[in-house]
């Protein structure tokens, strides 16, 4: 593998890295500036781009003392880059568990499922150009969700 590829490698699994360390965070204004030039699909609804994106999460993610207490882990990435002279192109398959604790909650896994990412590199920078979100198990998400969304 070039180096190149795995420089390409290392920025895209950042890019997935952030976007978990974004969300544990309650940081959704970053989270929006992920997804600037891309599509956010979760559980197959339309795609969002944005300020939609952070307001998405910020209106049905549950906060407690402004966190949502998780911890989104990301395993089994598996990367493919477009291997032309120019590598402007991924995408990367991965899943994720999501866990939790609240003083109401002891730390379990709440969620579970699939990232289809696309990427794209612009100027040397590899940016997210598209995020399907596949729901696979879902565990207690009362301490999760804002109340009235499920």
């Amino acid at each position: 593998m070039s180096d190149n590829a795995v420089g390409a490698e290392r920025q895209i699994l950042n890019l997935i890295y952030r976007y978990a360390e974004c969300v544990d965070d309650g940081d959704f204004d970053a989270v929006s500036a992920l997804f600037e030039h891309a599509d956010y699909h979760l559980a197959g609804a339309a795609g969002q781009r944005g300020a939609a994106v952070g307001d998405i999460i910020r209106s049905t993610v549950a906060t407690h003392a402004g966190s949502p207490r998780t911890k989104h882990v990301t395993t089994n990435a598996i990367i493919d880059i477009d291997i032309d002279i120019d590598m402007v192109t991924a995408t990367c398959r991965s899943y994720f568990t999501v866990l939790q604790a609240t003083p109401m909650l002891s730390l379990q896994p709440i969620i579970t499922g699939r990232y289809h990412d696309r990427f794209e590199c612009v100027d040397g920078t590899w940016r997210f150009s598209d995020r399907s979100i596949l729901i696979e198990q879902i565990g207690d998400l009362a301490q999760h969700l804002r109340p009235g969304v499920l």
